[in-house]
């Protein structure tokens, strides 16, 4: 089962488990220029321009996180790819999966835009600009 946590909860899964693993699932182009969380891992699921979804991302996840009880935390945009990552995951084996809803720069406004309602960036959580 895949759980779904607050940005803040998933931040204090990653303070008190030395063994959690953020992976961010956004584009490179995302990734690089919007921000990341810090000490993020970078496994795209879907790249730009035809957004298929990544064949390798399975395989490139287990190449960094073996352990198949490692609680992996997943975060995209707004919380919706990261679950459809979570969900290859988890048909992979993996048993401790955390998609983080609202992603990095959370839903949209009224204005239709992002960072204003929630997501990691509006918490105040430790982030960083390549």
């Amino acid at each position: 089962m895949i759980e779904n946590l607050t940005p803040q909860q998933a931040w204090e899964v990653l303070q008190q488990n030395a063994s959690a693993v953020l992976v961010d699932v956004r584009t490179q182009m995302e990734h690089a220029y919007v921000g990341h969380p810090i000490g993020a891992v970078h496994v795209a699921w879907k790249e730009a321009p035809i957004w298929a979804i990544n064949p390798n991302f399975v395989s490139d996840v287990s190449k960094l996180i073996p352990n198949l009880d490692a609680p992996i935390l997943f975060l995209c945009r707004s919380g919706q790819r990261s679950l459809s990552a979570a969900k290859a995951l988890e048909d992979a084996g993996y048993k401790r999966l955390i998609n983080i809803i609202d992603g990095f720069e959370g839903p949209l406004d009224s204005q239709n835009h992002r960072g204003n309602l929630g997501g990691w960036r509006y918490c105040g959580l430790p982030w960083q600009q390549s």
